[in-house]
């Protein structure tokens, strides 16, 4: 068996063989308490953490290091397209707080240090949110189109990645989709957060807006930077397990300077179950390469 097989043999062993299940799943009674306790250490942790830092610069510095866009309305399977303009409505709150931040050398970049916690008062509304695989309404739903875009457009940069959670679960069908699958990150207040480190010599900031359609934004320097960054997937599959399917595919980034790869790192391995119906014609379609496990025997 191939090494990248292998890999996707035990992933999904560990999958069919949690060796633990999530206390607020064995006691849901205490989930909202427990959820509350974990916000609140991960408040005082962020606090005395201090290479969390960032100001505010209201005017931007003259180079953009990367740049990037998202279209705010895409068809996500049956989800409601009211809730897409509510996602709206909670990104342009969070898009105030983040316009200019900038970020000094060996500082750390938090997302949610950054927006603080979703409420009715400051502007944010009930959106679309995943939970198990399904699309439920909750408040400051849509966030999370800005932590994948967060996540893409510093990935472009010369930036470490510090706190970054892939999606569990593959929930809606590729529709429209330029980036690879995983590319994201995904964000729950405040203890699943986006956090990037500056390890370059100079400040970086953060340029974000909305237009019409696109959620909108650069990674801005006073200096430029020779080297440029380029995000690849390899071995990208859906893979079949008995009436299952998975996807997987791993994501690297290459490191250029005049055009020459000088480097290339893994940033990291996706492997979810698909929450959609996956059919033949779906993946001829997409040209998308099938493995099938059906009736292995994995360990």
């Amino acid at each position: 068996m191939k090494k990248v097989e292998k890999e996707i043999a035990k992933l999904i062993y560990d999958f069919e063989n949690p060796k633990r299940v999530a206390i607020s799943k064995q006691f849901p009674l205490i989930k909202k308490p427990l959820i509350f306790s974990r916000q609140k250490t991960r408040s005082t942790k962020n606090l005395l953490d201090l290479k969390i830092q960032y100001k505010r610069k209201n005017d931007f510095f003259e180079c953009v290091l990367a740049r990037h866009q998202s279209l705010l309305r895409r068809r996500l399977g049956d989800s409601n397209p009211v809730l897409q303009e509510k996602k709206i409505k909670n990104l342009e709150q969070a898009v105030k707080k983040l316009n200019g931040i900038t970020v000094q050398p060996n500082k750390i970049f938090s997302l949610w240090t950054i927006l603080g916690k979703p409420r009715y008062k400051d502007g944010y509304v009930d959106g679309m949110l995943l939970a198990n695989g399904k699309v439920v309404e909750g408040l400051g739903g849509g966030l999370c189109q800005l932590s994948n875009f967060l996540c893409w457009i510093f990935m472009h940069t010369e930036i470490e990645i510090v706190e970054r959670y892939h999606h569990s679960m593959d929930v809606f069908p590729d529709s429209g989709r330029t980036l690879p699958f995983g590319s994201g990150a995904t964000i729950l207040y405040n203890f699943i957060d986006l956090k990037v480190k500056n390890v370059s010599d100079h400040p970086l900031q953060l340029k974000i807006w909305l237009t019409d359609k696109h959620l909108k934004g650069q990674i801005r320097s006073p200096h430029k930077n020779p080297q440029k960054y380029h995000i690849i997937e390899k071995n990208h599959y859906f893979v079949k397990r008995d009436k299952q399917y998975f996807r997987y595919n791993e994501l690297y980034r290459q490191i250029k300077v005049d055009g020459k790869v000088k480097k290339t790192e893994k940033i990291a391995t996706n492997f979810a179950p698909t929450m959609y119906k996956v059919t033949k014609d779906y993946l001829e379609e997409n040209q998308f390469n099938v493995l099938d496990f059906t009736g292995k025997k994995l360990k």
